[in-house]
């Protein structure tokens, strides 16, 4: 008969001859521990091949180091890359990061709240689905749970931080009134609060500068973007339907379809001579450069929003108090010049 295999942190330490609170120390941060004590700790630890649960570990504290992340839509690699980058920050600061995608559902939304709530988080960092969200359900989570909120504001959380749509959506109309055809914009119908902001912000961009606003409203609800912008696109420009050779995009994934439908229908996209129409979006989605031709839009500070909120998110948790009042921080965009526009 083999040795019967240890399976818990009691068990180790009973055959390692190491006291319990010593052991759960080492597990929570080895440079706690002596280093004697530490060397003997990893000895037994290759003896006995035990590797504890440390998720199970972290459900017994009193605040645990889970951080919960939710996205709308974990296909689209807006969304990955910014749960990339807060997932990267969480690690680095220690914490273990347990990311959900509401795969654009309300339910789903909902089912990954409880799911969070129940492995009691330390915190959140949530992007609301925006109009498909029960904003009484992630409104009572926040209540309970720390939570700062990112990309899609909604009056709820302690904390919002995003990009300014009017700003960015001013300095994208205002280069491509000065240097064209004033654009129309191309929309679908709004997802969540920043598609809504950018129309309001590109009716008031162009009517500052003395044009007259053109709104293309094209689609259905959802999050097939890239799909909407090459149907819509080729039908537009089949029919003689844009009201502008230039058009201003309301995110760049309908941009990089309009590209597609401007390319199989035969238009050359860009500035000079030959070309036939000018494409912008916004966003600097991480593959707007990779397009053919590249994408004129203008960026969000994925930086500056994903430090941020972490940084807002700890401060909160540390606390242990609620704020007095809901913060908001908006961050800039900047103006991203490619062929496109």
């Amino acid at each position: 008969m083999g040795e019967t295999r240890i399976q818990t942190m009691e068990e180790f330490a009973s055959a390692s001859g190491i006291s319990r609170p010593t052991v759960s120390k080492y597990f929570n941060d080895p440079a706690s521990v002596r280093s004697t004590t530490r060397e003997r700790i990893e000895r037994a630890l290759e003896q006995f091949d035990f590797r504890p649960n440390i998720f199970a570990v972290n459900q017994n504290r009193k605040l645990t180091k889970n951080i919960g992340i939710i996205v709308p839509y974990l296909a689209d690699p807006f969304f990955a890359e910014m749960a990339r980058m807060i997932e990267r920050r969480c690690i680095d600061a220690g914490y273990w990061p347990i990311l959900f995608s509401s795969h654009g559902q309300r339910q789903l939304e909902i089912n990954a709240l409880e799911t969070l709530r129940s492995l009691k988080p330390a915190g959140a960092l949530i992007a609301p689905l925006g109009r498909a969200s029960d904003l009484e359900a992630v409104r009572k989570f926040t209540e309970d749970v720390p939570t700062v909120t990112f990309d899609s504001n909604q009056e709820i959380g302690e904390v919002f931080v995003g990009s300014d749509n009017f700003q960015s959506i001013g300095l994208i109309v205002d280069y491509l009134c000065r240097t064209g055809e004033p654009p129309c914009f191309f929309e679908m119908p709004p997802v969540n609060p920043n598609a809504m902001k950018r129309r309001s912000a590109y009716i008031k961009a162009v009517e500052l500068l003395g044009q007259t606003p053109e709104i293309i409203h094209v689609g259905e609800h959802g999050w097939e973007f890239e799909q909407v912008g090459l149907n819509e696109g080729k039908r537009l420009i089949s029919e003689r339907k844009l009201p502008s050779n230039t058009v201003l995009c309301s995110n760049d994934r309908i941009a990089i379809g309009l590209l597609a439908a401007a390319y199989e229908m035969g238009l050359r996209v860009g500035r000079g001579s030959g070309c036939a129409m000018r494409v912008a979006g916004h966003d600097d989605h991480p593959w707007s450069r990779f397009t053919c031709p590249a994408l004129t839009t203008v960026s969000q500070d994925y930086s500056a929003i994903v430090d941020t909120s972490v940084e807002k998110l700890f401060e909160i948790m540390h606390s242990g108090s609620k704020q007095d009042s809901r913060e908001e921080t908006l961050f800039e965009g900047k103006l991203i010049l490619r062929s496109s526009a």
